[in-house]
């Protein structure tokens, strides 16, 4: 007996998923404007606990076809947002664009390119990429993150790497990419969709979480802060936490958080006090029982703190 179309591609279907191991939570699609979604990792790191859903991704439906923004933080995730996608429409996905080349947005490539999707982002990212720190991440997330990332999984490259800003339209909406910076990340952009009044903006906006700050440059993320409010966007999907339909007010609390950090430490470095001491006797609390704040805190404080030493010898 000849198998239906139907039976065909329900199999082929299950080969997709069957490529990937299992993950229980619920990639769901949230509707922010009349063609856009986004869908919302858990609050805090990327964990066992959690499966490595810990950012947000969206995606933008035109009439030709659909764009991705980040592709979540393992390949099972970038399958589970693949399936959303076809929950919403069938039309073939045709871009990714990443904001930044961090773990928890790219790992999950795979899927979406293998589904025909050409991947773009900035070129800062080759830094990345070519200089040690991709496979020194690979190594970490492989022990966190096992089975759903592997320490020989391949690292997806774009397609078409960016300079400072572009532009298409695919299906009739107009997409506008900018170079937002160095920031969160050298390589950080956003992506405008003017006709939906949306913003992707990337982590330049945690919202209801501690950043992750690491070793980025807080003095340039802080006028990329308020060059995203000159923009005057009417809705920003975050590349952690809810999405923001107040840009002011939600913006305010990573702003808030750098400028904490670079005046404590850059008073402990004024003051030649050791970090541990300097750390010690901060007062945290008004950020102490975020999500997030356990894990990243420490380390965003002493990455501060060492570029405030530098800042302070002119460099």
């Amino acid at each position: 007996m000849r198998r239906s179309l139907a039976t065909l591609m329900l199999a082929a279907c299950a080969a997709a998923h069957a490529q990937y191991p299992p993950i229980t939570v619920r990639v769901e699609p949230i509707q922010v404007a009349p063609h856009t979604y986004y869908v919302q990792g858990k609050p805090g790191i990327a964990s066992a606990a959690n499966e490595g859903f810990n950012s947000n991704a969206g995606f933008v439906v035109t009439a030709d076809g659909v764009v991705v923004v980040d592709a979540l933080g393992t390949p099972a995730l970038g399958n589970a947002l693949l399936q959303a996608i076809r929950g919403i429409t069938s039309k073939p996905v045709k871009r990714v664009i990443l904001t930044h080349y961090h773990a928890d947005h790219f790992y999950g490539l795979e899927p979406l390119k293998n589904a025909g999707a050409d991947v773009w982002a900035h070129r800062a990212a080759l830094e990345y990429l070519d200089g040690g720190e991709a496979a020194r991440r690979l190594e970490q997330r492989s022990r966190d993150l096992f089975p759903w990332v592997e320490s020989d999984m391949k690292l997806v490259r774009a397609d078409r790497w960016l300079d400072d800003q572009a532009e298409f339209t695919l299906g009739g909406t107009r997409f506008e990419i900018v170079h937002f910076g160095p920031a969160h990340s050298p390589e950080d952009v956003i992506i405008v969709v003017p006709s939906e009044g949306v913003i992707f903006g990337g982590d330049i906006l945690f919202a209801g979480r501690v950043p992750f700050v690491g070793e980025a440059d807080s003095r340039l993320w802080l006028k990329q802060i308020e060059r995203l409010l000159t923009l005057e966007p009417r809705i920003i999907v975050t590349g952690h936490g809810e999405v923001s339909r107040d840009p002011k007010r939600d913006l305010a609390l990573t702003r808030d958080y750098l400028l904490y950090l670079r005046e404590s430490m850059g008073r402990a470095v004024a003051d030649f006090i050791p970090f541990d001491e300097a750390y010690a006797k901060t007062d945290w609390s008004r950020f102490a029982k975020l999500p997030a704040f356990e894990a990243a805190n420490r380390v965003n404080a002493y990455g501060t703190y060492l570029l405030m030493e530098r800042e302070s010898l002119g460099k």
